[in-house]
Formats: C-alpha cells, sequence, structure tokens
C-alpha cells in the first residue's frame, strides 16, 4: 500500500477532478478494504460487490474527504457504513436464491402432494436465470419492479419486460405437464364413469 503522504496527494488530486488518481488509490487500497469486509460478510463474492459499493461511496462523498487527515480512516469508515447497510438491508427481506430447488414455493391446499410445486421448480430451474430471478423476486417474494430494477442495475420496465418473459417461459414449460395431467383425469373419470354404469 502507498504511504499515507502519497495516499493525501492523490486524493487531493481527485477531488480536484484528475480522475486517473482514482486508479491508483484503487490498487493501494482495495485489497485492504476486501479483507475487511470479507472479515465481515465471510462471503469472497459478496466482499467484491461490496468493495465496488464502498469505492462508488468514496466517489460520491469524495469532497466530504479532508486532506489533512489519513485516508484509510475515512475509507475504512465508509467500507463499516456500507457494509452495515448491505446487512440492514438483506435482514429486511429475503432475497431470491441462486437455486430454486432450495425454495418453498406456495401450492395451492387442495393439491394432494408435492408433485406440483417440484414440477414448479424444475421448470422454474429451465427459465432464463434474469428472468428467473425477476419472477421470483416479484411473484414469490413481493418486491416491485422499482426494487427489482435498483438492484439489479435496470431500468424498471426491463424488470417488469424479464418478469412477463419469465412467466411466458414458465407457462410454456409447464403446459405440457398439465396437459398430461387432464388426460389421467379425464381417463380416470371415464373409468370411474363406467365402474358406475355397471
Amino acid at each position: 500500500m502507498a504511504d499515507d503522504l502519497r495516499l493525501r496527494e492523490l486524493m487531493r488530486e481527485y477531488q480536484s477532478g484528475r480522475f486517473e488518481a482514482f486508479d491508483e488509490i484503487y490498487s493501494s487500497i482495495a485489497p485492504a478494504l476486501r479483507r475487511s469486509l470479507l472479515s465481515q460478510c465471510r462471503d469472497a463474492a459478496k466482499a467484491d460487490d461490496l468493495v465496488q459499493e464502498t469505492f462508488l461511496q468514496m466517489h460520491r462523498a469524495r469532497h466530504t474527504y479532508d486532506p489533512s487527515y489519513p485516508l484509510m480512516p475515512w475509507a475504512m469508515a465508509i467500507a463499516r457504513h456500507v457494509w452495515l447497510m448491505d446487512r440492514r438491508t438483506q435482514s429486511r427481506r429475503p432475497w431470491a436464491p441462486d437455486d430454486v430447488m432450495d425454495m418453498e414455493l406456495p401450492v395451492r391446499a387442495e393439491a394432494a402432494s408435492l408433485a406440483e410445486r417440484d414440477e414448479v421448480r424444475r421448470a422454474l430451474g429451465q427459465v432464463a436465470p434474469a428472468r428467473r430471478q425477476a419472477v421470483i423476486q416479484h411473484h414469490l417474494l413481493g418486491f416491485s419492479f422499482k426494487e427489482i430494477a435498483e438492484r439489479a442495475g435496470i431500468a424498471e420496465t426491463a424488470a417488469k419486460l424479464r418478469s412477463s418473459r419469465g412467466m411466458g417461459q414458465l407457462r410454456a414449460l409447464l403446459a405440457p405437464q398439465k396437459a398430461q395431467k387432464n388426460a389421467r383425469a379425464a381417463e380416470g373419470a371415464e373409468s370411474s364413469e363406467r365402474k358406475n354404469k355397471r
């Protein structure tokens, strides 16, 4: 890591509009920020995301940094705030899991077995990942399209489109199974009618 005086100078340059200084700041302090965040969240991918969010927040708050003080404590305070906000967000609402087989899916009360639930899980697993996330987040977890869009970094209309297309894909995947079930039910009804006529 670059020495503190060098980091302060780079930050002064960054504040005055020399954005190339950011690259050196990033390469100097990102490893330490990542180690700190990894010790908090214990998930490498999450730590990487939090590091990116920390640098985004540093960029937004760069005008608040006072170069007469060391850079690292300021950056670490922002990283801790980012981690706490992420924890708070995660604790408020569940987020769609990556593995649809782990999800608890609602099934009509009259369903005689878990067969429908398993069929939905299998079909949902075949839906394109971005669409599947939108379907799960909106239809199962109750997120608004605005929330989905913000979380995914897309436009709200794109979130609606992903969900709509995902539901269409899910219906298409489930349609053959539903047709087979209806045919079996019709055969069962005919068989019962024949027995009753005898």
